[in-house]
């Protein structure tokens, strides 16, 4: 999951993108509207967590013009103010959810998480693959009823599968949802955390749930995928 977390209070930002990333997500940050409304319309995010009082722009006139411009990537925003009439006009311009101030990291990633399975049409926390479960919530993965231990960017790689099982995912596309700005690494590292996956996923398997497509790129096995 990649996201772009728009706050102007320095330590809330650096504490919140710990947080994040602790958990295995791609975090970019920006500290004002101006530096969010650029990011936003240049990157390909699955889920912005903005912060209301912003300099510049403010977070409502970011939104506003967002969804007037047919950006569509989620919008969870943060504000300090407890009152319904801040809420209801978030909501109707557009945001996906809210937090208000202070609020629990664990609220932050299970509204997180909430949001990408909307996106994916997700509704049950638990995705099957074949003899495969993925627990978004516990963040647990099991083949044949056996507990496989993932890194938090195994795991990232393995539910952005999940999500788009039977489908082709591009070198490219798992680059842009699962590494930030500032990841030094190179596209090939992709191929380096498939062969990690595949060693604990499908190792010891008879049918081999990550599959290449040559030329294009990986997918994980659909329901039709038996050959």
């Amino acid at each position: 999951m990649r996201v772009l977390l728009v706050e102007d209070h320095k330590p809330l930002l650096k504490a919140l993108k710990r947080g994040l990333e602790e958990e295995g997500l791609a975090v970019d940050t920006a500290e004002d509207g101006e530096d969010a409304d650029f990011k936003a319309r240049g990157a390909s995010y699955d889920v912005i967590v903005l912060d209301l009082m912003l300099p510049r722009v403010d977070g409502l006139t970011l939104l506003k013009q967002w969804r007037k411009d047919e950006i569509k990537t989620h919008v969870l925003i943060l504000t300090a103010k407890d009152t319904t009439e801040d809420k209801v006009r978030g909501l109707d311009l557009g945001a996906d959810d809210y937090l208000t101030k202070p609020f629990q990291l664990e609220e932050l990633l299970a509204r997180l998480r909430a949001l990408v399975r909307r996106s994916h049409q997700v509704k049950n926390p638990t995705l099957r693959v074949h003899d495969l479960e993925i627990d978004t919530s516990a963040r647990a993965v099991k083949r044949a009823g056996k507990l496989i231990h993932l890194t938090p960017r195994e795991y990232a790689l393995l539910q952005f599968l999940a999500f788009h099982r039977g489908k082709v995912v591009t070198r490219t596309m798992i680059w842009e949802h699962l590494y930030d700005e500032y990841d030094e690494n190179t596209s090939n590292v992709v191929d380096v955390y498939i062969r990690y996956l595949r060693t604990k996923i499908d190792k010891g398997f008879d049918k081999p749930l990550i599959l290449t497509r040559w030329g294009e790129g990986y997918m994980l096995r659909g329901e039709e995928d038996e050959t």
